[in-house]
C-alpha cells in the first residue's frame, strides 16, 4: 500500500530528526576542551550502520514469508525497539556553563554571529554537496554509465563509511588543529573530489570521487557542529540547536529532490561543475573566520 508505506517512511524521517539531536547531547555531556571528541563518536556509529543497514536490506528481506523486503522493515523496527530499551538508562543531562553566561537573547541576535552563520553554512554546504552528488550517482553510474547495481552499491557502500570512519580521528584533529583549519581542510578534500569525478566517469574514478565526497561532508559537518556549540549560551541551546538543523536538513531535502532532474538536465559533470562556485564561497568565508581569530588573539 503506498499510501501507508509513505506514512511509515515519514514517521522513520521523524525518528532520524530526533537521532540528529544525540551529537548536542553528547557535546553537552563533556567538559568544552572533550567536545570535538564526543560529537566524533556519535558519528562513529554510522560505521556500523552504513555496513549493517544493507546487510538486513539485503538478508531479511523475505524474512516470515511477507511480501519482499517486508522482513527488513520487521527487522528494523526490532532495532528501534533494542535502542529505545537502551535510551531509558540515559539520565537528564545539565550541560555545563562554560560558554557566555547570560540572559537568553532573541534568535536574530545569535544569528547574525560570524561564527554562528559560519558553523550553519559549514553543515549546509557540507550537506548540500554531498547530498547532491551521492544521490545522483546511482543514476549516472547504472543508468546512464551502465554499471551494474553491485559496483553502485559498492561504491555507494564505501561512500557511506567514508562518511563517518574519519569520526575516529576528527575530534583528535580539531583539538590539534583548531576547527576552522579542519573545515577549510573538508572543504579542500570537497574540490578535490569533485576534480575527480570530473575528469572520467571510470570505476574508480567514481569510487575516488565518492569516498573523498564522504570525508570531506564528515569535516565540515563534525566541524561545523563543534563550531555550533561554542557560539551559543545555555539557555540559548534548544533554538540555536534546532534552527542549525532545520537549515541544514531543509536545504539537504531540496538538494537530494533536485539531483534527478539535475543530472537529467545538465548531466553528471555539470552538476559537479555547480557545486564549485559554492565551495569556493564556503572556502573564502572560512579564510576570513579564521584570518579574524588570528587578528583577534594577537
Amino acid at each position: 500500500n503506498f499510501v501507508l508505506f509513505c506514512i511509515a517512511v515519514f514517521f522513520i524521517g521523524g525518528n532520524t530528526a530526533f537521532v540528529q539531536q544525540y551529537r548536542f547531547a553528547a557535546a553537552e555531556s563533556v567538559d568544552s576542551s572533550r567536545t570535538g571528541r564526543a560529537i566524533s563518536l556519535v558519528l562513529v556509529g554510522g560505521i556500523l550502520g552504513g555496513y549493517l543497514g544493507p546487510e538486513v536490506a539485503k538478508r531479511a528481506k523475505d524474512l516470515g514469508g511477507y511480501e519482499q523486503y517486508a522482513g527488513s522493515f520487521i527487522s528494523l523496527a526490532f532495532l528501534y525497539f533494542l535502542t529505545a530499551l537502551l535510551l531509558f538508562f540515559l539520565r537528564d543531562i545539565k550541560p555545563e556553563e562554560n560558554i557566555a553566561e547570560g540572559d537568553e537573547r532573541p534568535l536574530r541576535a545569535i544569528l547574525i554571529q560570524p561564527l554562528y552563520y559560519t558553523a550553519i553554512l559549514g553543515g549546509v554546504v557540507g550537506y548540500a554537496v554531498m547530498s547532491l552528488i551521492m544521490t545522483a550517482t546511482p543514476i549516472s553510474m547504472h543508468i546512464m554509465d551502465g554499471y551494474s547495481l553491485d559496483e553502485t552499491a559498492w561504491v555507494i557502500q564505501c561512500h557511506v563509511m567514508a562518511m563517518y570512519f574519519p569520526s575516529l580521528f576528527t575530534g583528535h584533529l580539531v583539538q590539534r588543529f583548531g576547527v576552522l583549519q579542519v573545515m577549510i581542510s573538508g572543504v579542500m578534500i570537497l574540490f578535490v573530489s569533485v576534480s575527480i569525478a570530473l575528469l572520467h566517469a571510470h570505476l574508480l574514478h567514481y569510487w575516488g570521487a565518492l569516498v573523498l565526497l564522504g570525508v570531506g561532508w564528515n569535516f565540515l559537518f563534525v566541524g561545523g557542529t563543534i563550531l555550533l556549540t561554542r557560539n551559543y549560551r545555555p539557555t540559548e541551546r534548544f533554538k540555536a540547536q534546532a534552527t542549525n538543523d532545520f537549515i541544514i536538513f531543509g536545504i539537504q531535502a531540496l538538494t537530494s529532490l533536485s539531483a534527478g532532474t539535475l543530472i537529467y538536465l545538465a548531466g553528471w559533470k555539470w552538476l559537479n561543475m555547480i557545486t564549485l562556485p559554492v565551495l569556493a564561497i564556503m572556502l573564502l568565508l572560512l579564510v576570513m573566520r579564521r584570518m579574524e581569530a588570528r587578528f583577534s588573539s594577537a
